[in-house]
């Protein structure tokens, strides 16, 4: 099956490949399936965004949004998927209050919901951006308790994205030891998509211990995995360059 087809290539990482599947498989059956058309497309902007081509694709998201916003009933679950993938791409892009917004609404939506359709995985997305966006904003504590009040209900990189989450919230309060305590317990094999993030969280942990040498050869891991893995536009290699000048400078601010 073609949708099948293209989750295989997402979840391999192949998003290239399932980009230009999905645009094909939506420009064959046309407009004859509103529901086929939607899916699709979402596949299409998910890999795209996967990738870090969000700038270009965030007009066409937008736009997709404002179609979905027309189901009804259960379909509507597919609206509060693309809507994740709204807060991701604005978590990559830095925009943290409009990414908690984001977040907030979905967990809203997931919640009128819940009675007829399962919304659970899009709630656990839901949250991971919610204790991303709040890191963002300096408000660790709350990233705290969303990450670690959640952790046991994910699984595979969910979990370890929240677990990611908890070290960036305990490394934003100064707690260092217990921040590097927690980059142990992470042993997931990362989505192409999550390239680099461990490795600067676990930078900045081992910066803030004073073991600058661990710190510097963890941040140049990541920014090489980001220049590998993900496109040249992507958010996360101009964040990884900046991980790295932060724990090579000669006296950085904490």
């Amino acid at each position: 099956m073609v949708l099948n087809r293209i989750q295989d290539l997402l979840q391999a990482g192949r998003y290239e490949e399932a980009e230009a599947e999905a645009r094909a498989a939506a420009a064959r059956r046309g407009r004859t399936s509103l529901m086929w058309l939607w899916l699709t497309k979402s596949m299409a902007l998910a890999a795209g965004i996967a990738h870090g081509r969000g700038v270009e694709l965030e007009a066409e998201l937008d736009a997709l949004i404002a179609e979905l916003d027309q189901a009804e009933g259960a379909d509507r679950s597919l609206l509060l998927v693309v809507r994740t993938i709204r807060a991701v791409l604005l978590v990559d892009q830095g925009q943290y209050a409009q990414a908690e917004a984001e977040a907030r609404h979905i967990l809203r939506g997931a919640t009128r919901l819940a009675h007829l359709t399962e919304v659970w995985d899009v709630e656990l997305s839901a949250l991971d951006s919610l204790a991303d966006a709040l890191c963002g904003q300096g408000r660790y504590e709350e990233a705290e308790a969303i990450a670690r009040g959640n952790m046991s209900r994910a699984e595979g990189h969910r979990a370890a994205g929240f677990q990611c989450a908890l070290v960036r919230s305990l490394n934003g309060q100064g707690r260092f030891e217990e921040a590097l305590a927690e980059t142990r317990l992470i042993t997931q094999d990362w989505p192409r998509a999550s390239s680099g993030i461990q490795d600067m969280v676990t930078a900045t942990t081992l910066h803030g211990l004073g073991r600058r040498t661990e710190a510097e050869a963890t941040a140049r891991h990541a920014l090489s995995a980001c220049e590998q893995f993900l496109h040249p536009k992507h958010p996360r290699i101009g964040e990884a360059r900046t991980v790295l000048a932060h724990v090579t400078a000669e006296d950085p601010l904490l």
